[in-house]
């Protein structure tokens, strides 16, 4: 995926108001990701949805299967959460936490009831002494429904994607 640039998104033709809709989405994602609000955050999808980090990272082409980090559909990602929020998941503890910082989404394709956004990101996710920084862009596909936009598909592509990786306990 390239950088989008005001050239790239200006013929898209979107309007203001759905735009900073658009925006407010994803910025709301990762919000609720920081804050584990687990719930809430799958609630913000689609059925049906997918969650998809490339091993190959940007390279993957979107119509070629491949190895992947992760690879979830809707039931896999509320099977993820029921894990997250269970109280005797011990692997989570001591406590996972996660910050995501994000450049500002940009549209790169949009219609009526679909819109693509790009958004360059810093991910830190924590756990005791443990730490792990990855850098990406996350590629999200949001659908109009009847309760509003969702998120129909979200693709991370990990900068450095198949250098070898520790586990990653939350959502980059």
């Amino acid at each position: 995926m390239t950088i989008p640039t005001a050239a790239d998104t200006a013929g898209i033709g979107v309007d203001p108001a759905v735009e900073r809709t658009l925006v407010a989405l994803v910025e709301h994602e990762a919000e609720l990701l920081d804050a584990g609000r687990w719930t809430d955050w799958l609630a913000l999808w689609s059925d049906p949805a997918r969650y998809w980090v490339p091993l190959a990272g940007a390279s993957q082409p979107d119509d070629v299967p491949g190895q992947a980090l992760a690879d979830e559909d809707r039931l896999l990602l509320q099977l993820r959460v029921e894990r997250l929020v269970h109280p005797r998941a011990h692997s989570l503890a001591p406590r996972v936490a996660c910050q995501h910082v994000l450049q500002r989404p940009r549209i790169v394709a949009a219609a009526i009831d679909i819109a693509t956004l790009a958004t360059p990101f810093l991910y830190v996710e924590s756990q005791g002494a443990h730490e792990v920084t990855l850098a990406g862009r996350a590629r999200h596909r949001l659908v109009r429904t009847a309760a509003g936009w969702k998120i129909h598909e979200k693709r991370v592509d990990l900068l450095n994607a198949s250098r070898p990786l520790p586990a990653i306990q939350l959502f980059p």
